[in-house]
């Protein structure tokens, strides 16, 4: 496969995440505004729980399909009729434990917000083996139109209604239509529909692969919204909230890069499996790339979160900012975690895979107890640490799968922090200017940009140089 092929994908995909997560971001903003902490903890909790039965809804199954060489109609017309009934009797399971995540919160609204926000599930499993399909087949064009149509025309619901006073019901119609929308239009561009076929042994051979991927994505997923539960539980949803929220502009930006990544990557080191060569050479780029793009991200946002919290939500979210900086140290290396995890997935060493994601959850549960009584910042603070752990965790099997060993990684991972560093203290330095939260981020933003591509040139990072010379080659091809 061309690498301009691999280029012009990722691309697409992360010009959807971006579009969409863009448009979703603002809207949450103004939401935010006109609802308050108050609602937003609410609506945190329950979509902790949709979020962790939305890990079913795949059951590792779409990962099994792209990873599959030769996988056929069959192979993708028994994993949709399967995913079709895991989702109804998912949203059955849900239905009916509403009343019970309910009296364990204490708060009556769950009942019918889970159920409503339910439908999702289902909803999910007509999506899901579309996205298989263009994953795949490299068609990240297609739902680029679908996801960021869906996004546009959902916006404007949540925002009438939230005007209208509606309250949490603004938003559970937000996420709703939303997903409705975009999976319309996913089946209107993609050709591909399931067949009058099922094959339970071509089922059988999907979920032997497929299964450790679900178990690891449960556990990860459990994982990371196990703190959110617990904030939720042990103190306020107006706590929840503000932690909430810290972790909204990070992960906007983060999970845009790392999407389109994980989108791409997997696919093209599939097509490499018995080439470990190109395996390791693919997974060096994609941390070369993603760092060199997320570090400089995340440091700017740390040093212009409290302007840029005021001017955005207003002084009663402030204590969400300190919660914020804590997330942008975390998220500056998913592209780290993703790589390494990737590759591994995509030699067919799902074992390895399960057996790290049980590594690091007994690291991060360790965590969590030693956080939880102290107070929800020392949670967040428990993830720094947690975070360097499963660095050499993901890290350590690539050493041998594919040859690229921990410490020739950092050294990969070394220009774009140091120099995102520099770039971030720099620009923090201009909260001291007794000017406007607005005045405040118009210089930051432009000089931040500023400073790192000047910091680039000046130390002549190999990536930085790859990255212009890409751009300019896709220019010339328009």
């Amino acid at each position: 496969m061309s690498s301009s092929r691999v280029l012009s994908n990722f691309i697409w995909r992360l010009l959807e995440r971006f579009g969409a997560q863009g448009v979703t971001f603002i809207v949450s903003l103004v939401l935010a505004r006109l609802l308050g902490p108050e609602v937003y903890g609410t609506v945190a909790i329950v979509l902790v729980f949709i979020a962790i039965f939305d890990v079913f809804v795949d059951s590792g199954l779409g990962n099994a399909l792209i990873q599959k060489k030769d996988a056929d109609d069959v192979d993708f017309s028994s994993v949709f009729y399967f995913n079709i009934a895991a989702c109804i009797v998912l949203y059955l399971i849900v239905f009916l434990l509403a009343p019970v995540f309910a009296l364990l919160y204490k708060n009556d609204m769950f009942v019918p917000v889970l159920r409503v926000m339910g439908l999702e599930l289902v909803i999910s499993g007509f999506k899901n083996i579309q996205f298989a399909y263009v994953s795949r087949h490299l068609e990240f064009k297609k739902f680029f139109f679908a996801t960021l149509t869906g996004t546009i025309i959902a916006a404007p619901v949540g925002i009438v209604m939230a005007l209208r006073g509606y309250g949490v019901w603004a938003i559970v119609a937000q996420n709703l239509s939303n997903i409705t929308i975009d999976t319309i239009i996913l089946w209107i561009t993609v050709k591909w529909r399931p067949k009058k076929t099922f094959s339970w042994d071509k089922l059988k051979g999907l979920l032997s692969y497929g299964w450790k991927l679900l178990a690891s994505s449960l556990l990860e997923t459990v994982y990371q919204k196990l703190r959110q539960l617990i904030i939720g539980r042990r103190y306020s949803t107006t706590d929840l909230a503000y932690y909430n929220k810290g972790e909204t502009f990070p992960n906007t930006a983060v999970n845009n890069v790392n999407s389109a990544m994980n989108s791409v990557l997997f696919p093209v080191m599939s097509e490499n499996q018995d080439n470990p060569e190109n395996i390791k050479a693919i997974t060096k780029k994609a941390i070369s790339i993603g760092s060199y793009v997320l570090m400089p991200m995340m440091a700017g946002l740390a040093a212009c979160a409290e302007p840029l919290v005021l001017l955005m939500l207003g002084e009663a979210w402030l204590p969400c900012v300190p919660y914020l900086q804590v997330f942008c140290f975390v998220y500056a290396f998913y592209p780290f975690h993703v790589a390494n995890l990737n590759a591994i997935k995509a030699v067919g060493r799902s074992d390895i895979y399960l057996k790290q994601e049980i590594a690091k959850k007994i690291v991060g549960i360790l965590a969590i107890i030693i956080t939880m009584r102290i107070s929800v910042f020392a949670i967040a603070l428990g993830l720094v640490f947690t975070d360097l752990i499963d660095q050499v965790i993901n890290s350590f099997p690539n050493g041998k799968l594919i040859n690229y060993a921990y410490k020739e990684q950092l050294e990969d991972l070394a220009g774009p922090f140091f120099l995102s560093v520099m770039m971030g203290g720099i620009v923090y330095l201009i909260n001291f200017v007794p000017i406007s939260s607005f005045l405040q981020l118009i210089i930051q933003i432009p000089l931040g940009i500023a400073l790192y591509v000047a910091l680039s040139k000046l130390y002549r990072l190999d990536i930085f140089k790859y990255l212009i010379s890409s751009v300019r080659m896709l220019l010339k091809r328009q």
